[in-house]
């Protein structure tokens, strides 16, 4: 029997999953490791192995090939990881790191390119459009970010930043971006850039659960100003995907994604930018929750 092996490696943990590669619903082991990145690269390295091992003791066989989910990208030109939230990971070669350490093929993709090969292969699209080709995967959580699949492939692009939308400009805003820039679409409807909204309008601090609540009370101006604000810029910020990838499925996962309101109003605004007089739009929610990560690590390899 032939196994996929993926391992995300998340800033606190590092998880393994092994799936069955007849069928990719099944889990046949599932481990995890604390990342422990206060130790340094190194010390990351040795837990990878580490957690390998045991996996490998425990299955009764070793990897052929192992598939990682990042919190940055590879640079496909320097060959060494960038735009990762662990920082001790950023300007180093894991690829090469990797496969020297298992001794075996590694295959490197973001996490949220990882989440949109899962959900196309065995997550959300099979069950709504089992033939479809394009699909975008969306993270809306503490930041904002993207996956393309192109029958059944991940499109990282030259530069490794394919699927990157958070950083599209949708309109200026005073502070800047992590990335140093301003207007991103980040900055408007990741979950703390909306608390943020809120504040400056109230003074308030609250969680995106409470102003999502006390807009659907209907009794603060301020939330449902916030929550109006999401969708609209929601919509204008993912209708450009669409004019540029026109993908038969949009999946979102990541917190916002919870917000009901984006699979009905949130659709019917996109559908205002779309370039096309009747836009036909899926827009579904994620079927694997934080399996995907692990879950599209594996699928790397198949």
């Amino acid at each position: 029997m032939s196994f996929l092996w993926g391992i995300d490696l998340g800033g606190t943990k590092i998880e393994c999953a092994v799936l069955d590669a007849d069928n990719l619903q099944t889990v046949r082991l599932r481990r995890r490791l604390p990342t422990e990145a206060d130790r340094g690269y190194d010390h990351i390295l040795s837990q990878i192995g580490t957690l390998v091992d045991q996996v490998a003791d425990e299955l009764g066989e070793r990897p052929t090939a192992v598939g990682f989910a990042t919190p940055g990208v590879l640079d496909p030109v320097r060959h060494t990881m960038k735009n990762c939230n662990t920082v001790v990971m950023n300007g180093r070669p894991m690829h090469r790191d990797l496969e020297a350490r298992l001794g075996v093929p590694c295959r490197l993709a973001n996490d949220a390119n990882c989440f949109a090969l899962a959900e196309t292969l065995a997550g959300a699209v099979p069950k709504v459009k089992p033939d479809a080709g394009v699909v975008f995967g969306v993270i809306l959580g503490t930041g904002v970010g993207g996956g393309v699949v192109v029958n059944g492939k991940v499109i990282g692009g030259r530069q490794g930043i394919g699927g990157e939308w958070g950083h599209i400009f949708l309109h200026p805003t005073d502070e800047r971006c992590y990335c140093g820039k301003r207007g991103c679409v980040e900055q408007h409807i990741a979950g703390p850039a909306l608390q943020r909204f809120y504040e400056r309008r109230t003074g308030e601090k609250r969680t995106l659960a409470e102003i999502l609540q006390r807009h659907k009370a209907g009794t603060d101006p301020a939330a449902t100003e916030t929550i109006e604000f999401l969708l609209t810029q929601f919509g204008r910020g993912l209708s450009t995907v669409i004019n540029i990838l026109d993908p038969d499925v949009i999946v979102l996962g990541g917190g916002v994604s919870n917000v009901e309101l984006l699979y009905t109003e949130g659709v019917e605004r996109l559908k205002n930018y779309v370039f096309n007089p009747t836009p036909d739009v899926l827009v579904v929610q994620n079927a694997l929750g934080d399996s995907a990560g692990v879950f599209g690590a594996a699928l790397l390899v198949k």
